[in-house]
């Protein structure tokens, strides 16, 4: 039998169409709704034409593998089956009142911790013969940062040590003077002049400890010059009052430093402080020992403050006060400089209307909340008021005992944007 070429490109075009149609309708039978499906076995064939009709419907209906969206002017209609509403772990919660936690939101600044800062003077003037620390550098309480050569250290040294050679003598020609008066060798007068000059031995030597004292030797140091017979009198060390970091360095080898220069900055960086502007009409809500939550941006964690100082003084120009609170920084994250912000909480106030926060999407540049709708869900406009970070408040769009998608709300609002993408792309756009 001869085959035609006409027999020819309907077996290869029209056949393979057929067959794709039929597997594609035999595909979609089980996304029919389980509710629909017995009830056309039950009614059977004996409906006739209305029953053909109403199964062509439900075809049409359920056939689609994924949920189906109808974006209209203010609304997306999303139709799911009870299984696919599972799989997406989609969840219902009555809209109903509560309780927002009352936050202030302020900009604020980390600086150092005024208490825990030191700025290193030598108190004596002298060249700088070593730099032991630099910028940067940890050091402890104590620690010689830096030596120098003083001649006014030499001085002042060399006074103390002649004060006590001075009060020496002057302790032996007393006792020498006090044994002959009570032999009846010597006046009395002779002995009050040699009383009278060890009392003033005396005050010179206490005198010139205090000097050295003064100029940042311990007890200890002093007393054990005498005994240091090599020890160079000019060696003056400067030291560390706390422990810390250096922040700053303002010496060079061989540089001649005053008495008064600054030469060092040292901070203990185990805490700083946050510097916050509070707004006048915030400050009858705010007192000492708030805690206060710090940020730098959303996606960082927040550390928690609190608040030391309230300033007592509102800027004539900013209308602010000056807040401050101490934050922990054992790590150093929280440098001086960054700006931050800080969240103070200032008590619970009742709402009427409230829903998680996770609840409330944007489509179309509007936030919507879905709602029930039939055969699946539908995205409902609404109007947000206060807000704890947690909680919102719905102003107007829901109203207290409505259903609304509390879990699965993301997952609604990115199958309606791929809807809305496939659409576009079907026609072209």
């Amino acid at each position: 039998m001869k085959i035609t070429k006409a027999v020819l490109i309907c077996m290869v075009v029209v056949i393979p169409v057929a067959l794709g149609a039929f597997y594609y309708g035999r595909m979609a039978e089980p996304h029919r709704s389980p509710k629909a499906f017995h009830e056309n076995e039950a009614h059977g064939a004996g409906k006739g034409h209305k029953q053909g009709e109403h199964e062509k419907r439900e075809d049409d209906h359920d056939s689609h593998e994924f949920p189906e969206s109808e974006t209209h002017e203010d609304e997306a209609h999303i139709l799911l089956s009870d299984g696919q509403i599972r799989a997406l772990g989609i969840a219902l919660a009555k809209a109903g009142p509560g309780s927002l936690e009352r936050v202030l939101t302020l900009p604020g600044e980390i600086i150092l911790n005024d208490d825990r800062v030191a700025l290193v003077t030598p108190y004596v003037s002298g060249y700088v013969r070593e730099i032991r620390k630099r910028q940067g550098d940890s050091v402890n309480r104590g620690e010689v940062m830096a030596v120098l050569e003083s001649r006014e250290l030499a001085e002042a040294a060399s006074a103390y040590l002649a004060a006590r050679e001075r009060r020496a003598l002057a302790e032996k020609t007393f006792h020498r003077e006090a044994s002959l008066w009570e032999k009846k060798i010597t006046p009395e007068q002779d002995y009050l002049e040699s009383k009278m000059a060890l009392s003033a031995a005396r005050i010179e030597v206490r005198s010139a400890r205090q000097k050295l004292m003064a100029l940042g030797f311990s007890g200890v140091s002093v007393d054990n010059l005498s005994e240091e017979k090599d020890a160079s009198l000019t060696r003056y060390e400067v030291v560390s009052p706390l422990k810390g970091q250096v922040l700053m360095k303002n010496l060079s080898l061989g540089q001649m430093v005053e008495r008064t220069a600054a030469v060092y900055q040292v901070a203990d960086m185990d805490t700083v402080w946050v510097r916050i502007n509070l707004l006048q009409g915030q400050l009858p809500y705010l007192k000492k020992g708030m805690d206060v939550q710090i940020r730098v941006d959303d996606a960082t964690p927040r550390a928690r403050a609190r608040m030391t100082f309230i300033g007592p003084l509102v800027g004539k120009e900013t209308r602010t006060a000056e807040g401050r609170a101490i934050l922990s920084n054992p790590d150093g994250q929280w440098r001086p400089g960054l700006f931050v912000t800080a969240e103070i909480g200032t008590g619970k106030e009742n709402i009427p209307l409230f829903i998680p926060k996770k609840a409330v999407q944007t489509l179309g540049g509007k936030p919507v909340v879905f709602v029930p709708a039939e055969g699946g869900f539908e995205a409902s406009p609404v109007a947000m008021g206060r807000s704890d970070g947690i909680h919102v408040e719905i102003i107007s769009g829901l109203s207290q005992g409505d259903l609304y998608v509390v879990d699965g709300a993301f997952e609604l609002k990115a199958a309606v944007m791929t809807d809305s993408m496939d659409n576009h792309a079907g026609h072209g756009h």
